[in-house]
């Protein structure tokens, strides 16, 4: 038998020197061993068994005394219990909600109006249940599917949408599942999109509008629904026909962009014409208008001249008709290389060919030179031809000889 066992009164057998009685240290003899285990474990089978409405029997080392220290045991350790449990359900209860977030609290599945804010919450736990919603994270998802458009073409549409939770109360608790929700709304309205656009629209320059239009169908959606999200952005990434017919849609891509680049040349060239064709005609008019001044103002002038000469010559008659005789001579005679020369006594008018006598002078390049004249010069050539003249004519006859002053050849 153990030493330790039951019903061993520990006579000598106990290796730290007990008496057995009891098994508690100090107890009579002063003993300074550790306790008797089987007898700890049996009084605290004895206090649970209190605990839970149980008596508990008598042990065969227990005394009659020992029941009222008993009691007060099992008290104190109830009431750590439930100072300790207390203390646990109250440490559950403390929660941080960041501030990107918002708090929707749940007391005993009824949701309730406040919204958490951020900071260092509590709640009661096991009676609140506390649903954290993030509303300023961006949330993207992206579909991708073929459709058929207006015209009777099948286009596979890439799309992504970017949504934020506006409402965190309706987020959390009114939809059961607010993604599905979204991804189902977000299919539909691009199905009825595309379904009512052309295929040329939504492959070329009609993405945008497409875009837009989904976004505002969806969010529709959204608010019937009340799921709590707003669509702040849709995106098409990609459009384009099967891969059966995509080299034909390349072709016609590449055609119209020919047809574009075209029109935009086109455009260049007549945005540059068009300004040089009108300043060309703005020049035009205003020659025309120099010239139509010019004339009137001319006519003007002859036409106020001849006012005048008519002035003159109704004051003297012979005086005029001489002078504008003289003055159409010289105009006309002017642009001749010949020289006229009026002999006295003689019947005709010689005259000098100037030009003809030039005509066998040339300069060493083999152009003829152009004769140079002026008034003083033809006079001197003048007298000298007439003093010729006299010296060959009669005796005592005396030549006179009239000049006409004129301009060599231009």
């Amino acid at each position: 038998m153990a030493w330790n066992e039951p019903g061993n009164k520990g006579n000598g057998n106990d290796p730290w020197g007990g008496n057995g009685g009891g098994g508690r240290r100090g107890g009579g003899n002063n003993d300074q061993g550790p306790p008797d285990i089987d007898e700890l474990i049996r009084n605290l089978s004895k206090k649970f068994n209190g605990l839970l409405g149980g008596k508990g029997g008598s042990g065969s080392g227990g005394s009659g005394t020992g029941g009222a220290p008993s009691g007060g045991a099992s008290a104190g350790l109830l009431g750590g219990l439930v100072v300790l449990a207390a203390v646990v359900w109250a440490a559950l209860g403390f929660y941080t909600i960041d501030e990107a977030e918002r708090g929707v609290v749940l007391r005993f599945g009824e949701i309730q109006d406040e919204v958490v804010l951020p900071g260092l919450r509590w709640n009661p736990p096991l009676i609140d249940q506390v649903e954290k919603v993030n509303i300023s994270r961006v949330n993207t998802r992206s579909y991708a599917s073929d459709m058929l458009t207006t015209d009777e073409n099948i286009v596979t549409v890439a799309i992504s949408v970017q949504y934020l939770v506006q409402d965190p109360m309706a987020y959390a608790v009114l939809v059961r599942d607010p993604q599905l929700g979204l991804d189902q709304a977000v299919e539909s309205a691009v199905r009825h999109v595309v379904g009512g656009t052309t295929m040329d629209r939504v492959l070329t320059q009609g993405r945008a509008d497409v875009a837009n239009e989904v976004r505002a169908r969806a969010q529709r959606y959204m608010e019937t629904y009340r799921t709590g999200i707003l669509i702040t952005q849709v995106n098409v990434e990609n459009a384009q026909p099967p891969m059966a017919v995509q080299p034909a849609f390349d072709d016609v891509i590449r055609a119209r962009e020919d047809e574009q680049r075209a029109q935009n040349q086109a455009l260049a060239y007549a945005n540059r014409v068009i300004p040089e064709a009108r300043g060309e005609a703005q020049r035009v008019i205003e020659q025309a208008n120099a010239y139509r001044d010019q004339v009137i103002a001319r006519a003007q002038g002859e036409a106020s001249r001849f006012e005048q000469l008519l002035t003159e010559y109704e004051r003297a008659p012979g005086v005029t008709r001489e002078r504008l005789y003289i003055d159409a001579i010289q105009e006309v005679l002017a642009n001749t290389s010949k020289v006229l020369i009026d002999v006295e006594g003689g019947n005709n008018m010689m005259f000098l060919p100037l030009d003809r006598m030039m005509q066998g002078v040339s300069d060493a390049s083999g152009t003829m030179p152009r004769l140079q004249l002026n008034s003083q010069q033809i006079r001197e050539l003048a007298d000298q031809v007439g003093r010729e003249l006299s010296s060959q004519s009669t005796a005592g006859d005396r030549a006179r000889v009239q000049t006409v002053p004129v301009r060599g050849p231009r």
